[in-house]
């Protein structure tokens, strides 16, 4: 910015050193009567002098003032004849009118964005360090039945265990919590995600019922396994009754005839053929009834910590042999070498025979076989064990049902390995997924 030449302190500031340089002229030569006159209108002018400055300064500060007490409504005066002032006011009037339109514009956001968080279908809740609960939305209070709350505590009228884990969970934590709700069992699902606002960190919760989802779910699981366990037991029973009715009939016609002579070999190898296939059938449903008991009976696990690299090695030198005989080249990668598990071992290390076993049977005709064993640490930072193959894939209808018990795809196999393995990375609060392309391979996942 250029010196304003035209400003009006110039002509006072003059005029102040001539009033001063005569002040001084006359107590020279000793005339103490214009002395004394010009140092009264020096002390005048130096009083207007700092009315003026004052008068300027008092209006910036009056504009900051504003701000400071966030009071957008002050004008300041446009009426002046002083050119320089007149502009200082007017670019004040101009920045304050864009200040409370910036203020109008603000308000209406937040405004906006407040009505939305109020009525959303998901709870949310936000609390700082110290219990204070900043947004508790519409959905948040008709889940939990209460009209409103100021504090954390507050909640611990619904639940303690809730507000327990409100408190605990940190930056994509998420927990299933149960609790009554008036006279309603609810199935509560929380997720949390830490945050800063106002230079103070703050929580954001969301909370959602899955109750009717969960039971949804419950349903169609109990209606796959009464299916299957239908379809299992149908199979066994159907020709053991029949071929218990067949033995019976002849018994009952060899009877009725009251033949006390011996069968003839004809009938004995009949009835022993009967008896034979009643006696496999048998076993074979006796076999499916303890693989049915293994599968809901899994222990806890024992969790420790183990290296990853050392239990697919061993895992690898296990099926040395079939890999061997079914020419499938097996490929183990880790990063970082030295990755770690805290989980029970020989639990895990089932879940990967089995996966390692799905893929060696997930060969045809494929010239080139390679099942590749892959562990690393995604982005959330947390381990992955991944089973890799170029066999068949698994066709689209197939994969909604390969984890439900007893569904195979196979010719031989019980269709349990995948659902006792899905079940145990559960227990490890884990998970077990599968992405596949039928003709190109399937590729399974153990996240934890």
């Amino acid at each position: 910015m250029g010196f304003n030449w035209r400003s009006p302190i110039l002509p006072r500031v003059g005029f102040l050193v001539i009033t001063v340089f005569l002040f001084g002229s006359f107590a020279q030569r000793g005339d103490v009567l214009y002395a004394i006159l010009f140092l009264v209108v020096s002390g005048i002018q130096v009083k207007l002098l700092m009315e003026y400055l004052t008068k300027s300064n008092s209006n910036v500060s009056a504009f900051f003032d504003t701000l400071k007490f966030d009071d957008f409504s002050f004008t300041h005066r446009a009426d002046v004849t002083d050119p320089a002032v007149y502009q200082m006011e007017r670019e004040l009037n101009d920045a304050m009118v864009k200040l409370r339109s910036a203020r109008r514009e603000k308000d209406s956001e937040s405004l906006f964005f407040k009505n939305i968080v109020m009525h959303v279908g998901i709870g949310l809740l936000v609390f700082r360090e110290d219990g204070k609960i900043e947004i508790f939305n519409s959905a948040a209070r008709k889940l939990l039945k209460v009209n409103g709350a100021n504090t954390l505590q507050e909640l611990n009228e619904v639940d303690v265990n809730l507000v327990n884990a409100f408190r605990k969970l940190k930056t994509g934590g998420r927990e299933l919590v149960r609790l009554k709700v008036g006279e309603e069992i609810v199935q509560l699902s929380i997720y949390a995600i830490e945050l800063t606002l106002r230079g103070e960190n703050v929580k954001l919760v969301s909370i959602q019922n899955i109750q009717s989802e969960l039971e949804e779910k419950e349903m169609e699981a109990w209606q796959n396994l009464v299916r299957v366990l239908t379809h299992e037991i149908m199979n066994s029973v159907t020709p053991i009754s029949s071929l218990a009715g067949i033995v019976e009939e002849d018994l009952k016609l060899h009877l009725e005839k009251q033949q006390d002579g011996p069968l003839t070999l004809d009938q004995l190898q009949d009835i022993h053929l009967s008896l034979q296939t009643i006696s496999k059938r048998s076993e074979g449903l006796i076999h499916f009834v303890k693989e049915f008991r293994s599968l809901t009976s899994i222990p806890k696990p024992r969790p420790t910590q183990f290296d990853v690299k050392s239990l697919l090695e061993e895992i690898a030198l296990l099926h040395k042999k079939e890999l061997s005989d079914n020419n499938i080249q097996l490929v183990i990668q880790i990063y970082p070498e030295d990755l770690t598990i805290t989980a029970d071992k020989s639990m895990i290390e089932q879940v990967v025979i089995n996966l390692v076993k799905n893929a060696i049977q997930a060969f045809d005709d494929q010239q080139t076989r390679t099942i590749e064993l892959k562990a690393y640490v995604n982005d959330k930072s947390k381990p992955v064990i991944a089973i890799k193959d170029n066999g068949n894939g698994i066709d689209p209808e197939a994969m909604e049902k390969i984890f439900i018990p007893f569904f195979t795809t196979k010719k031989s196999g019980s269709g349990i390995g995948l659902s006792l393995s899905r079940q145990i990375m559960r227990q490890h609060q884990g998970t077990l997924s599968v992405k596949s392309t039928p003709g190109i391979g399937t590729e399974f996942f153990m996240r934890f």
